[in-house]
């Protein structure tokens, strides 16, 4: 039999780069602030976790939001290769059925099907707890033990250039024969694993399909790096920026915002470690020696995604005592030109209100007071104060500079 030709390869997607700050130089301090539209779905999201409160377990619920699905299925083995995406469901359980000797990845994008979803559900054997998780808003990584296989769940993140994480569960079932991936987008970071399949010398074509849903995770698992490198060069413009005296509210609200980022991501890396850590310890029937030996790879990744988004915690918590500092110093600067002027200026406001004590010369019997300010008469006594005050203001500049205090030093 020969194998059908493989479709042209869609180009992969581009991993996130890391925003520059100047991209928006139109923001200011309230863009991380909640527009009336946040305030609504937020709202409606309460609303539908309210609803679910009581509801009896397993219950299968679609969120409001979600897409409309779409049903890809890869077929493939050693020699044979085949990958098409479905317009409905029975073609492709047909499909799916008259292989039974090869590996499927069959994968669903978009959760807004119920019929589909409960025909899923029973064509492969998926506890309805199970199938809740899958359509559920958020489960953190974990995995269980099926009749068939594995129940895996994985956090996809990115980066975006609203300079904030975005992150998409990726429900994987292992089987037999098959691997079946749920995902409420059309958009993941799986592309390098369908570009492995299509060659025909990559080790998935050979490998059980429990190796497909290693490779899954580990590309899961590698796409946190350029997340992180991407949250590392947004921390550095934000350094920059303070070091260049640029820093005001809006570089705050942003530290502040990232730190949210930051925290958020230790809590989708820590969980991951925790599922692998259980993969390592099932029994090598569930999982063969031979394939835990990539999981514990994918450990590795796990444990430097972790350091990472410690380490960038500590950053964060640096670049906020650093603005700290930096608005400190502003304010010295502020307050010691203000002292230097207040110091120039308090000998000469005495000196003036000396001469404003309106002490008479002369008295009501027409007897001159001698003590009272003689030079006040005086035809060059005018000239001479102002002389005066300029050279006690030179005298001080000079000693200002001496000491330092007019200069950085």
């Amino acid at each position: 039999m020969t194998p059908p030709p493989a479709p042209p390869a869609p180009p992969a997607s581009p991993l996130p780069a890391a925003p520059p700050l100047a991209a928006r130089p139109d923001e200011d301090e309230d863009d991380h602030q909640l527009s009336a539209a946040d305030l609504v779905e937020l709202e409606e999201a309460r609303r539908l976790r309210e609803e679910r409160i009581g509801q009896r377990p397993g219950t299968l619920t679609i969120p409001p939001d979600a897409l409309p699905p779409r049903l890809l299925l890869t077929t493939y083995d050693e020699e044979f290769f085949h990958e098409q995406e479905y317009a409905g469901y029975d073609e492709l359980r047909a499909f799916f059925r008259q292989h039974p000797d090869k590996k499927h990845w069959l994968d669903v994008r978009g959760y807004n099907d119920l019929d589909l979803i409960e025909r899923l559900q029973q064509d492969f054997n998926i506890h309805p707890l199970q199938m809740e998780d899958v359509l559920s808003d958020y489960q953190r990584a974990k995995v269980e033990e099926t009749d068939d296989g594995l129940f895996l769940v994985s956090r996809m993140t990115e980066f975006t250039r609203l300079f904030n994480i975005e992150d998409d569960q990726l429900s994987i079932f292992t089987g037999p024969n098959y691997v079946l991936t749920f995902q409420d987008d059309y958009d993941d970071c799986l592309e390098p694993v369908r570009l492995r399949l299509r060659t025909g010398r990559s080790s998935l074509r050979r490998r059980p399909p429990l190796y497909l849903a290693y490779a899954l995770t580990d590309v899961v698992l590698d796409h946190y790096y350029p997340t992180m490198a991407a949250i590392g060069d947004y921390l550095e413009t934000l350094e920059e920026r303070i070091f260049q005296g640029r820093s005001d509210r809006r570089v705050l609200a942003r530290i502040l915002h990232v730190k949210k980022d930051i925290v958020r991501f230790r809590r989708l890396v820590y969980p991951e470690r925790e599922k692998i850590a259980e993969l390592l310890r099932m029994p090598d029937d569930e999982v063969p020696e031979e394939i835990k030996v990539f999981f514990k790879d994918c450990y590795d990744h796990a444990i430097q995604a972790l350091d990472l988004a410690e380490s960038y915690r500590e950053t964060v918590s640096s670049l906020i005592d650093l603005y700290m500092s930096d608005q400190s110093n502003r304010a010295n600067e502020v307050m010691k030109v203000l002292t230097i002027i207040s110091s120039i200026f308090i000998p000469l406001s005495f000196i003036v209100g000396l001469y404003g004590m309106n002490f008479q010369r002369e008295g009501p019997n027409g007897r001159v007071n001698v003590l009272n300010m003689p030079e006040l008469y005086s035809p060059w006594g005018y000239p001479i104060l102002l002389a005066f005050l300029a050279l006690i203001v030179v005298f001080q500049l000079v000693y200002f500079y001496r000491k330092g205090w007019l200069t950085n030093k």
